[in-house]
């Protein structure tokens, strides 16, 4: 079960998940995104791709903490919540699940618009793109959402529309690690499951504050794979949340959400 599949790599870690989507998705496709990550992103839409996500994903706007928000998700009435992982043709679709880090800083940013209005935000592994989504109708004055899985890039570009958003740019490719623009804020939720992308996640982001004096804020709902890591210790908790009954669920149990200042 594809559903299953996801839940086992984001909570247990794997150190081939950080470019296990960029490997399966396949080059023709790649292509069909820089295509509209260049020009107008949803004229440029693969009419083919929008309609397997629509087919193959629900629009969902409860069951998390952000209703405000309506997402494309995969839900218990979608065809591979229960089929065969091997049946999906991309690379694994950690985009469609609306992760409990994600969703505590979504509505974290819609309660307190004030830490991103007016101010330059990038959204690292951004998934379905709630956040970034929640940073535009909070006022920030420039948004940019970052995955690796091109194909996550496409759902973002459904859930804006969903949404009445603007579609912001997307960057699909590994940015850890480089040079980044100096900007006001990095969010990044559910990231730090895997103990050799953590390390290099602390390493980085240090980097970019100590540069350019960059914010950053971390959603995780305590996955011992965070909890664990030293980073732990330069941290300031910002807000908890009670995660609701069905992301409880899909969770392995996790009771809530926080949102964490990284302090170096």
């Amino acid at each position: 079960m594809v559903f299953c599949r996801l839940k086992c790599f984001i909570g247990f870690g794997s150190r081939a998940v950080l470019t296990k989507a960029s490997r399966s998705s396949n080059r023709s496709t790649s292509l069909i995104w820089r295509s509209c990550y260049h020009r107008t992103p949803g004229s440029f839409l693969d009419p083919e791709m929008r309609a397997f996500l629509e087919e193959n994903t629900e629009v969902s706007s409860s069951g998390h903490l952000t209703p405000e928000i309506r997402l494309r998700l995969l839900t218990p009435r979608c065809r591979f919540w229960q089929e065969r992982a091997d049946l999906w043709p991309y690379g694994d679709p950690f985009w469609a699940i609306y992760w409990p880090g994600g969703q505590a800083l979504s509505r974290y940013i819609l309660d307190n618009p004030d830490a991103v209005r007016m101010g330059s935000v990038l959204d690292l592994g951004s998934g379905c793109g709630a956040t970034a989504i929640a940073a535009v109708m909070s006022g920030a004055s420039q948004v940019q959402a970052n995955d690796i899985d091109p194909i996550a890039g496409m759902a973002m570009v459904l859930n804006c529309e969903l949404n009445n958003v603007s579609p912001f740019p997307i960057l699909t490719k590994n940015i850890i690690d480089t040079e980044l623009d100096n900007w006001d804020l990095i969010v990044l939720g559910d990231m730090f499951y895997d103990e050799q992308l953590a390390k290099r996640l602390h390493h980085w982001l240090r980097k970019c504050i100590r540069t350019h004096g960059t914010k950053v804020l971390i959603g995780d709902p305590g996955r011992p794979q965070f909890l664990g890591h030293c980073i732990h210790s330069q941290l300031h908790k910002v807000v908890e949340y009670s995660l609701p009954e069905s992301t409880r669920q899909e969770n392995n149990g996790l009771t809530s959400s926080i949102v964490w200042s990284y302090q170096p």
